[in-house]
């Protein structure tokens, strides 16, 4: 008997979490926080997701601390913030989808506020991410350290758990701290947690497997990583089997995968090349910072966007461990959906085309649209730096009204 095939609409359980569909909104920096609480604008950003069909949407970057943050109003976790949270959760919940929070830690990639001292990170030396903000130099983690950031992260999820979460999603990708030790372009360590791809994952896949005891009967537990770093030097996709076999070993419930570092390839993690002109709508009156990433754009290699195009990086992953998987990248229509789950992808993950359109699940569900209208033109992107937070251009602002503490009266 053939084996019926698995619908994008088709329940699934990830951990301890049933979803009603295979559609999971990525976690992309929306700037709708103030003062690390998060506003009303955020609670309608996901509410709106939720209403749209999603199954489930992440919340981006709850630092696990103060100094785990990149940017100043980023939402950092710590008990006067529950109630925005839990605001939040709330209101996702009646609009009948799930919520993850993706916990992380900068680490040494701090773009956007001063970190007394030297930041931390798997090596020591110059910090190239910081230089805009004085950050100049890191010192490689001690023992103490990585303790103590392992607590940071068990007492987070604890913390996302009591607000109402569904699941944890913590960031191993992009250039963050845990991925400033998975990846050779941040880890130069000669101890057990250097050198080989085994040895550069040992410390993430230990934070998983602490806040996987922690809150795991819970929480789906959720590691985001990336499947290559996309430049000379840095991760591959071998790597990355590597490390999908170890979180696995660690107990993750699923993996998103993605690609790319903020610094050195965010053309490889986006498919295309930033929207330069918008960045410089967006930063204007910051001369140094539009400089720093004019001179980062025009290093860029040319890329043209194309669907899927983590597909081969991704699919080797996928065929190396049986850890459920979500694939992530160039995914713009319900036959490219269909295409991942074929290929034995548990779910898929989007962010700009959800951007663009909120209801866009709905809209596959019913028919009404087969493919995203979005453009792919990143322009979404640039509006991470925005006061009023990250929009799809193509769209109306964003209501400025609701640019207050989500669970405040006003």
């Amino acid at each position: 008997m053939t084996k019926a095939k698995t619908s994008p609409f088709d329940p699934i359980q990830i951990g301890p979490l049933e979803l009603h569909n295979r559609f999971i909104k990525s976690g992309a920096n929306e700037n709708m926080s103030k003062n690390g609480r998060p506003t009303k604008a955020m609670v309608k950003h996901h509410t709106d997701l939720a209403l749209g069909g999603v199954g489930l949407t992440t919340v981006a970057y709850l630092a696990v601390t103060e100094v785990g943050r990149t940017l100043e109003d980023q939402i950092w976790l710590r008990r006067e913030v529950l109630p925005d949270l839990q605001a939040l959760t709330d209101s996702v919940h009646a609009a009948g989808a799930a919520i993850s929070a993706q916990i992380t830690h900068g680490g040494s990639f701090v773009t956007g506020l001063r970190v007394k001292g030297r930041t931390i990170s798997a090596s020591s030396g110059i910090n190239a991410a910081g230089l805009l903000k004085g950050n100049i130099l890191q010192r490689a983690m001690n023992e103490e350290d990585m303790q103590r950031v392992v607590d940071e992260f068990v007492a987070g999820a604890e913390l996302c758990r009591e607000a109402g979460f569904d699941a944890v999603e913590l960031h191993m990708g992009h250039g963050y701290l845990l991925n400033q030790f998975i990846s050779p372009l941040s880890n130069k360590r000669k101890d057990q947690y250097g050198g080989s791809a085994e040895n550069r994952v040992r410390f993430p896949a230990r934070v998983l497997a602490a806040v996987k005891q922690a809150v795991g009967k819970d929480l789906a537990v959720i590691a985001k990583i990336n499947v290559a770093d996309g430049v000379r030097g840095g991760a591959t996709a071998e790597d990355g089997c590597i490390t999908a076999q170890a979180l696995e070993a660690a107990g993750a419930d699923l993996l998103v995968l993605s690609g790319g570092r903020n610094v050195e390839s965010t053309w490889f993690t986006f498919g295309s090349n930033m929207n330069l002109e918008e960045i410089k709508k967006v930063l204007k009156g910051q001369w140094l910072s539009t400089a720093m990433l004019s001179i980062a754009a025009k290093s860029a290699p040319k890329v043209t966007f194309k669907p899927m195009y983590f597909w081969e990086y991704s699919s080797k992953v996928r065929a190396a461990s049986r850890v459920p998987m979500a694939y992530l990248g160039g995914l713009r229509s319900i036959e490219g959906t269909q295409q991942a789950l074929d290929a034995g992808f548990d779910c898929v993950v989007m962010a700009r085309p959800l951007i663009h359109d909120p209801g866009l699940v709905n809209k596959f569900k019913s028919a009404e649209l087969t493919e995203s209208g979005c453009t792919n033109c990143n322009a979404c992107v640039a509006y991470i730096y925005h006061s009023d937070g990250t929009r799809c251009i193509l769209n109306p602002p964003n209501d400025t009204s609701l640019n207050h503490i989500a669970a405040s009266a006003n």
